[in-house]
Parts: structure tokens; sequence; C-alpha cells
């Protein structure tokens, strides 16, 4: 199938998912994925591949598949067509639906002929605020801190402005990963996701500055009318000046002017709320940091469905699941 053909089947769901694109698929295609595309009837998805030795690959449906959701059994033979022909040990999908509405339609399991995984590619949980309303009303859903820090910002003469350094963005993303000890992309990969994304007006490199120095960045991806903070980073210097909060500000008044619906903060810990505002003070490692700087926007909680695993391959797929409770417990050895 041909990259014009699968636009124009995107082009019946206006409000899918970014990884979903074929944007997306030709950013990963950059980076060790192949991509596939399989439709049958209205039901569709855009496939990645990742090799594994001996002529293995694993295959991956990320926020997909398209259609209406409990309708996809048309699809599976096709796509299991393919993963075979492609010697795919497992398809993982995490689709684009969230959990309650997947409890609804197959009572807390995973649809017919898949497994839950214990590894999920996405993050799980996240927030996401409701762009609709106007401007006042979306910083009166935030918390009182988050607004007061928003002006400050402004007050305190940070300036947040389009920008097209991405040598600058990739530069703080390293700062920011070696002060949060958390794994970032490339240079080559932010630029080349700009270059794909900025043309197409889906995608801002936004960036907080004090005086001419560069204080903060973020890029903000668009689609339809949905919106994703996917990548962000500070240098932690001028932090009084709480440059990140009108960063993201920004942002979303940026996917606001294009009409987006919603913004998907992309990220928190995995619990349950309740559990979230219990202890978010208390803790720091692995998101909850992140947690506690993106509880302050008024976003709704959600989790996500899956990930769920369909397998071909049983015995590969039982040492592939060994080696990663092996990757995990070598990881936390290491922190």
């Amino acid at each position: 199938m041909t990259i014009p053909e699968w636009d124009r089947f995107l082009s019946q769901y206006p409000n899918t998912h970014l990884l979903q694109t074929s944007a997306w698929g030709e950013l990963k295609s950059a980076f060790g994925w192949q991509v596939a595309h399989v439709i049958a009837g209205n039901i569709g998805s855009q496939v990645l591949f990742r090799r594994l030795p001996l002529g293995f690959s694993l295959a991956y449906i990320p926020k997909g598949p398209l259609g209406a959701n409990g309708d996809w059994e048309e699809l599976w033979p096709a796509l299991d067509a393919l993963c075979r022909e492609r010697r795919a040990v497992f398809l993982k999908v995490e689709p684009d639906l969230w959990q309650e509405k997947a409890d609804d339609l197959w009572g807390g399991a995973p649809p017919p002929g898949f497994r839950l995984s214990p590894q999920a590619i996405q993050p799980l949980r996240t927030l996401v605020v409701d762009l609709r309303p106007d401007e006042e009303t979306i910083l009166a859903h935030m918390k009182q801190k988050t607004r007061y820090n928003i002006r400050l910002a402004a007050k305190k003469d940070v300036v947040v402005h389009p920008s097209d350094d991405v040598d600058t963005f990739c530069s703080l993303m390293d700062i920011t990963g070696e002060r949060a000890e958390f794994g970032v992309h490339s240079p080559e990969y932010y630029h080349r996701a700009y270059e794909i994304f900025h043309p197409l007006g889906q995608c801002e490199l936004l960036q907080a500055e004090y005086q001419g120095l560069p204080l903060a960045a973020l890029m903000v991806f668009a689609y339809g009318e949905r919106s994703w903070y996917l990548y962000g980073a500070s240098s932690g210097r001028e932090r009084s000046r709480m440059p990140t909060y009108l960063l993201q500000w920004e942002a979303m008044r940026w996917a606001k002017e294009r009409c987006c619906r919603e913004y998907d903060l992309w990220g928190v810990p995995d619990y349950e709320e309740e559990e979230l505002e219990t202890d978010f003070t208390q803790r720091s490692d692995e998101l909850w940091g992140v947690y506690r700087f993106k509880r302050g926007f008024g976003g709704e909680l959600l989790r996500d469905a899956g990930p769920w695993d369909r397998v071909y391959n049983p015995i590969l797929y039982t040492f592939y699941r060994w080696w990663m409770r092996r990757s995990s417990m070598r990881a936390s050895a290491r922190v």
C-alpha cells in the first residue's frame, strides 16, 4: 500500500492519533523501523516492524487500529498474515482507547486472541487538558500555584517564541536527560521530527528565553483536533523565573489557535489518582517529579487500555519476556 492510499484512508478519521499518521511512520522508518499499512473494510492500521536476530521481528501498532472500537476482528486475519510473513514473534498493540471504554467492550480483559502485556512502549497514564473553553476558563481550571507561576514568568521578562534552533533544543534535552536520569533521542531524531512535521503545520518548537538566554524549550504536535506535548527540556538556569510554566501555557495557546480540543501532557506515573495525590510531594523517582509539574495544569487523569500482545512464536515470546524482566532488574540495580 502506498503512502497516498494510507493518507486517503486516514481522511475518514480526522482526529486519529499522531502515531498512526504517515508522517510518524516516515520518522520511525528513518530510525530502524519498517512501516506497513493494513486495511480491511473500514478498519486499518499502521504497523511498525523492528528486526530481531535470526530473521525474526517485533510488530507494533502504536495508538491503533483505526475504526469503530470493538469492530477490529475483520482486521486481525490480514495482520496475522503480514506478521507471519515477516516472522514476527508477537504483535504489540497499544490502542488509542481509554481503559474505561475497553472495560465496557471486553469486561476488563484484552480482546480475544490477545494477552495483557507487562511491557508498554508509550506511557500508560496521562493528563489531558480540555482546550475548548476560553483562555481565562482554562487558566481557572489550573492549580492556583501554576496560574501564579505562568503570570510570574511573564512579569519576570521570560519570553516564549517559535524557534527553528533544533541544535539548542537538543543541547537542552541532553542537560535535562542527565539531570533527571532518563534517556533522550539522538540529535538526528529531533532534527528529523522537526523537518517532517513542521512544514505540515503539525509541530512547533517553542523556546523560552530571558535576555536572549535559552532557558527551556519544547516540541508540541497537533493533528486534527488533538495536540500532544511529546518532548521538552530545560537548562535549570533562572528557575525562579518559572520559564517552563509559561512555555507550557504558550504551547496550549498554540494548539488552541489551531482549533485543537485537547492537549495531552503525555506521561505521568501509572498509579491511581488517590495514590498520585498522596505521594507526589514525597517522591521524585521515575515520573513523579513530572507529575508534580503537570498536575498543576488542570488536566484529566486518564489511562490507556493495553498494552496487548498477540503471540505467534510462544517459545521466543517466553524468552523475550524473560529477557525484559532481566533488563528491568539490571536497570533497577544501576539506579
